[in-house]
């Protein structure tokens, strides 16, 4: 039985993304925004919403509890500047929050003292669409 930890995370997360669309609402912000500081433009996917709820669930089920502030140093990378190159940005919090409260919301993802973790449902979630992708495979 396949489960997170066997399949690739990047078709992991598309296909997971794929099936958010029907459960999650994108905010009326994200057309505007950028990602993090770091960044000079707001994505031009206009899945990049979806693609992020469920890589934030991905990383609550493979790292939890865990917590906006980790994640915005996930998703951070680096800040170009002119004379010195190796400064690092994180990401941006509003996004990875408002995700992580829109999956509260379907009950995929828990808050508790110590962090978010993730939820039967979404352990449940993320393992038949890890199975699906392992059939697919072999």
């Amino acid at each position: 039985m396949a489960n997170v930890y066997d399949v690739k995370g990047s078709a992991l997360v598309k296909l997971a993304a794929e099936r958010l669309k029907e459960k999650i609402k994108k905010p009326d912000y994200m057309n505007y925004v950028k990602s993090g500081a770091n960044k000079e433009r707001n994505p031009n996917d206009p899945d990049f919403w979806y693609l992020r709820s469920a890589s934030i669930l991905r990383q609550v089920y493979l790292n939890g509890p865990i917590g906006v502030e980790r994640l915005r140093t996930r998703y951070g990378s680096r800040k170009e500047h002119v004379v010195h190159r190796r400064h690092r940005a994180k990401a941006g919090g509003s996004i990875i929050r408002d995700s992580m409260q829109s999956l509260e919301k379907i009950n995929f993802v828990k808050n508790t003292k110590s962090g978010r973790v993730i939820t039967p449902q979404g352990k449940s979630f993320l393992d038949k669409i890890s199975k699906e992708l392992a059939t697919v495979k072999a």
